[in-house]
């Protein structure tokens, strides 16, 4: 499987008479954008508002945030959602790289967080480097909030679209090329490298937290295997209404730095078979088959070692302790990577649960950590949200605009599949 992923390069955006990209600015026609959301019946009215690097802006509750691409056959993206049903990962991609689609608006109240475009809070967020169009909607009254959600992320997904087709015929600033053949293929060209599998927990527990693959949410699924090339080419959507720190957006998932790790040292000193979206379910019996059924298709893939990643945090914390034991007590190398809810203090324990077996654990930080951040000069929702918002409170917001808060309240602040900023330092 060979994907090419053409990318334009996007540095500013402006509102202009038609949707093209021109020297690194997108030109986006806002009434024919606006448009686009208005095909949803579900919305009683919509704008679109412009947030660039370096300006004093916050976006308050954030719900996803979405790359503009389209296959360059004109095949639409996001196979199930805005493409027939067809393979994800194979043939050419286009791009708007730097540019995200940001949908705005409160779902479940706490299950959304903010990303400010300067300031200490954006240095936690991947979203204050992108040019952000961001959808900002009011539903019809008494919407339901799985049909609110659907609407954002359905037309999300549609708008994202529309700004890439319509922009396609640039020319590209880089030409990015993964390719990797069948397992058994690959595993006789390198017969001597260890096997390593990538299971990529994600948020499947209903109640609006949900992930979709080839737009079936996975939640009454079965773990299953994706080549990678599927998985940097549109096969996975959010559909999390989950704590802003750990949520894997749309965006997250075209560019996990788990795969393109992987796939960067494959065949140099492993052999990447490939990613399994696995699930996080809500009761002990979900949990344990999922990890039986990862462990199966580890073994039969022949896995020397998993990489395993969390989505979200608390009660998941069993979900990769069970992977991680299982895995090992096989004889499988397992490493898992997560955050920590270890208090505002870090002394508290970092997770939920445990297991003698887990003997490799990456920290991307620590949820609980408080910070403070400024006023901004304009708020792009409703900064009042903050009440509601996991890792804020009531009294979060100043009269002045300023904010005391949780890293857990900033969109990614501590990603779980390692796209953030939070490291570590030797002492």
């Amino acid at each position: 499987m060979k994907l090419e992923l053409h990318k334009a390069a996007v540095k500013d955006a402006q509102w202009g008479d038609r949707t093209h990209v021109d020297g690194g600015v997108l030109y986006i026609n806002k009434e024919e954008a606006v448009a686009i959301i208005m095909n949803d019946s579900r919305f009683k009215t919509a704008d679109l508002v412009i947030a660039r690097p370096g300006e004093s802006i916050r976006i308050i509750p954030v719900k996803d945030a979405i790359e503009p691409r389209i296959k360059m056959d004109g095949s639409g993206y996001f196979p199930g959602f805005c493409a027939p049903m067809s393979r994800a990962g194979e043939g050419a991609t286009f791009v708007l790289d730097g540019a995200a689609v940001v949908t705005c608006g409160p779902i479940v109240a706490f299950q959304e967080g903010f990303i400010d475009m300067k300031g200490p809070a954006a240095d936690y967020t991947p979203f204050s480097k992108t040019v952000n169009i961001v959808m900002v909607v009011d539903p019809v009254d008494k919407l339901d909030p799985h049909e609110y959600e659907a609407a954002l992320r359905e037309t999300g997904l549609r708008l994202s679209v529309y700004l890439a087709k319509e922009c396609m015929d640039a020319k590209p600033d880089v030409v990015e090329v993964y390719e990797k053949d069948t397992i058994d293929r690959e595993s006789a060209k390198y017969p001597d490298l260890p096997k390593v599998l990538y299971l990529c927990m994600s948020i499947t527990q209903g109640l609006l937290h949900d992930t979709y693959v080839y737009a079936a949410d996975l939640r009454p699924a079965l773990p299953t295997l994706l080549h990678p090339c599927e998985v940097l080419d549109g096969a996975v959507v959010s559909g999390n209404c989950v704590s802003a720190c750990d949520k894997n957006t749309t965006y997250h998932h075209v560019h996990n730095p788990v795969v393109t790790e992987l796939f960067a040292r494959h065949g140099k000193d492993i052999n990447f078979l490939g990613m399994v979206p696995t699930l996080e379910s809500t009761i002990l019996a979900g949990k344990q088959r999922s990890a039986l059924m990862n462990l199966t298709l580890s073994k039969e893939l022949g896995a020397n070692a998993v990489i395993i990643t969390e989505e979200g945090y608390g009660n998941p914390d069993t979900d990769f302790c069970l992977n991680a034991k299982l895995h090992e007590d096989a004889g499988i190398v397992a490493v898992v990577i997560s955050d920590e809810a270890a208090g505002i203090d870090g002394k508290s324990q970092g997770i939920a649960d445990s297991t003698p077996e887990l003997v490799s654990f990456v920290s991307t930080g620590n949820v609980n950590e408080m910070i403070e951040v400024p006023a901004m000069d304009q708020v792009i929702g409703d900064d009042r949200a903050i009440a509601n918002l996991s890792g804020g409170a009531e009294e979060s917001l100043r009269q002045d605009g300023s904010m005391f808060i949780e890293l857990q309240a900033i969109i990614a602040s501590t990603c779980e599949i390692g796209f953030s900023n939070v490291g570590c330092e030797d002492i």
